[in-house]
């Protein structure tokens, strides 16, 4: 197993939190880090830009693009609509986007 790069050691501290409620683990996606909740994927760390990616609703994803706080998700050219990539510099945003995406992903939730 590789060692974890700086972004990826920032994303796991602010994952902390986040990993002593029920139903959310560490796993991969896409060979990414990343958190599900109940086995639905809401969160992980670009290995290749450090960014977090976020799932939230596509307005939502919008709205955050739209206000500069993120950019699209678009690996190999295709977007992603419902998840958002917030650079390393923006980190003082995670927290609590990384709490929205752990509600959204949460059953019954809009």
């Amino acid at each position: 197993m590789s060692a974890r790069t700086p972004d990826q050691e920032l994303f796991w501290s602010f994952a902390t939190e986040l990993l002593q409620l029920p139903g959310v683990s560490r796993s991969t996606m896409m060979g990414l880090p990343c958190l599900r909740l109940h086995g639905v994927f809401f969160a992980a760390c670009d290995r290749r830009t450090g960014d977090l990616l976020i799932k939230l609703s596509q307005q939502r994803v919008s709205a955050l693009i739209d206000e500069g706080t993120a950019h699209p998700f678009a690996p190999a050219g295709r977007r992603f609509r419902q998840w958002a990539a917030i650079p390393p510099e923006l980190s003082h945003h995670w927290s609590a986007l990384l709490t929205e995406a752990q509600q959204h992903a949460t059953p019954g939730a809009p």
